[in-house]
């Protein structure tokens, strides 16, 4: 064996192999950057590749059997020892390994720091031209005379941390109006984005859809309390109704029953041409009694539900927190307050959904305590549709329980059908059981009902990418990016839109301002794959697999399911069951598992999420 390498040394075969493998490199790379900037075709990279590839055994060959002398090429056999000046051809071969391999490290220093840079650019720009070229899918709903808009009140305090009970008021109205039959209310986060600008009652009417506005203010002193409302006609700023309340903290609840009832009053009034008799009167405060279900009478537990509410709504881990936090004191005050049990429920749930900082047992213990707060609040209100849109998102996303899911919604979405959550959720459960098309069609009422949801909007947009209209994808991206970047796969979703499309390096470009990392390292691990960059394909799937093998086991089963990875795929789907990963709402959709369905361990995996044809009937 050592005088075999010793053989392989004195012909220079091994000094052959290191330079043709670093010059076949420089090769690659340098063409790689120049041919596409002449427009020459996708394979005839892949050519020069494979050709390389193909001429290294060759060229040891060669380098064996041949001998270069001051006469030429000679083969070795035929050079006596004497002759031979294989050591000086070492040496020239030495400096030309040297010569490549600073010409190699030059050229990636180049192309990492200048040319990388440029083309990223390019790219970006590339995609958003060809985004913004496309029609966007605004969904503007026609305007209805039984339409509304609650927008938040303002704060006139001398407390400026009263904010939230302003906010907490014109909220609370807006919730309890959503549930009067007949009556379309504009969507809380769609009507709160106008906090703070001077849009006028016209661009507000426009925006949102609705032919009239509910404004107001609220000063808050001590015990004491100011409400000031009016009902505006929103097409003309002409005012149609106001009132002032100045009332004792204790009284708000009264003032807030009062303000729904005068505002459904002065609707059905106008619509109807008159004024409203007294068995209409009664019928709306029978309505607006059974909307005000859930609440409490207690002033101290009420605030801290308005705060809990306030930074529910800012959807952040360190809000969340503090939400979770000022439910729970609400509950602790008043045990029958059923809506602040609602809401502990979901904040619990916004752990389990969103953060990855308490791994597994933090997981486990917030999913436990979602259960029994939504427990507690269906015990106290059974029909109270913020409850049993906390029971049907544990249904769905975490037990499973599709038949259980599909009755709880129909219940929630009789009780409150312009909930663009619940709409969104059975959007959710409909493609879940395969039915595309109505699960868009629920997204795109859950958008129309609220604009400027982001949540809504990254469903509808992440599903038209799934379900093969990337061009709607594509069109809805933009409008995502700009109401929240933060949000769920607002990037790495459009990522994916160009991962299935087979562009390869637009998906990694989209991806890049991903928020999450999970969602980023999902989107390049498939990308570098698909351009045989193994390296950072591997790289990233291992820091998923590291940092978020708790939480993501769903999406490393489609980056193994996507690189044909089958067995490791199917030990990760049923990891993801185990750990009731969300993602596998998307099961019987999602073209990213497509090299799985011929196998024969496909459909017993189905019939184990109840996902089978006859178990959905």
């Amino acid at each position: 064996m050592n005088g075999f390498l010793t053989e392989l040394k004195r012909r220079n075969v091994i000094r052959m192999a290191g330079l043709y493998l670093v010059g076949a490199w420089l090769l690659v790379q340098v063409a790689g950057t120049l041919l596409p900037m002449f427009g020459a075709p996708d394979w005839l990279p892949r050519s020069i590749v494979v050709l390389l590839a193909i001429g290294f055994l060759p060229a040891l060959i060669f380098s064996w059997v041949f001998e270069l002398t001051p006469q030429g090429l000679k083969r070795d056999e035929d050079v006596r020892p004497e002759e031979s000046i294989a050591p000086q051809t070492a040496r020239r071969m030495d400096r030309m390994i040297i010569v490549v391999l600073v010409l190699s490290l030059a050229y990636f220093c180049f192309d990492k720091f200048v040319l990388t840079p440029r083309r990223e650019v390019a790219l970006v720009a590339a995609t958003e031209k060809s985004v913004a070229a496309r029609p966007a899918i605004e969904s503007k709903p026609a305007v209805s005379a039984k339409s509304v808009a609650v927008l938040p009140f303002a704060n006139l305090s001398d407390d400026k941390g009263s904010e939230y009970f302003s906010d907490g008021i014109s909220e609370e109205l807006l919730t309890v109006l959503q549930k009067i039959p007949g009556l379309h209310v504009a969507a809380r986060t769609s009507a709160f984005s106008f906090k703070g600008k001077n849009a006028t009652a016209q661009e507000i009417g426009q925006k949102l859809g609705v032919s009239r506005l509910v404004e107001g203010s609220v000063r808050k002193a001590g015990d004491m309390v100011r409400i000031a409302a009016r009902l505006t006609q929103a097409d003309t700023g002409e005012e149609i109704w106001s009132e002032n309340y100045t009332r004792n903290l204790k009284d708000v609840f009264a003032v807030q029953t009062e303000l729904a009832q005068t505002i459904v009053g002065q609707l059905r009034g106008q619509l109807t041409g008159g004024a409203v008799d007294p068995a209409a009167k009664a019928a709306i405060e029978a309505q607006v009694q059974a909307a005000e279900k859930g609440g409490t009478k207690n002033v101290e537990a009420h605030q801290r539900y308005l705060q809990g509410r306030f930074y529910a709504n800012r959807h952040s881990e360190e809000s969340a927190g503090e939400a979770l936090a000022e439910y729970q004191r609400a509950v602790e005050i008043d045990p029958s307050f059923a809506l602040a049990w609602a809401g502990l429920a979901q904040a619990h749930l916004w752990f389990c959904n969103f953060s990855t900082e308490a791994g597994r047992a933090g997981f486990d213990a917030h999913l436990a305590s979602a259960r029994e707060a939504t427990a507690r609040a269906l015990a106290l209100e059974p029909n109270l549709p913020e409850a049993l849109r906390v029971r049907a998102d544990l249904q769905l996303n975490f037990d499973f329980d599709w038949k259980g899911a599909d009755e709880t919604l129909r219940n929630a979405l009789a009780l409150a059908p312009a909930d663009p959550a619940l709409l969104t959720d059975a959007g959710t459960l409909a493609l879940a059981k395969g039915d595309t098309a109505r699960g868009i069609a629920l997204y795109r009422e859950a958008v129309a009902l609220d604009p400027i949801n982001s949540l809504a909007r990254s469903f509808l947009a992440f599903n038209l990418a799934l379900t093969g209209q990337f061009a709607e994808a594509q069109a809805e991206y933009p409008h995502l990016v700009e109401l929240n970047p933060a949000a769920p796969w607002a990037h790495a979703g459009l990522g994916v839109s160009f991962l299935l499309q087979g562009k390869f390096e637009e998906a990694v470009v989209a991806a890049h301002d991903e928020a999450a990392e999970w969602g980023r390292l999902t989107v390049v691990a498939m990308a570098r794959w698909s351009q045989k960059r193994i390296p950072e394909a591997d790289a990233a799937l291992a820091r998923l697999v590291e940092r978020s093998a708790g939480t993501a086991a769903y999406q490393i089963a489609e980056i193994h399911a996507y690189r044909g990875e089958k067995d490791r795929a199917f030990e990760w789907l049923e990891r993801a069951r185990r750990q009731r990963d969300p993602g596998l709402d998307s099961l019987l959709i999602d073209p990213l598992l497509a090299n799985l369905r011929g196998d024969p361990r496909w459909d017993p995996f189905v019939r184990t999420m109840g996902l089978a044809d006859d178990q959905l009937k």
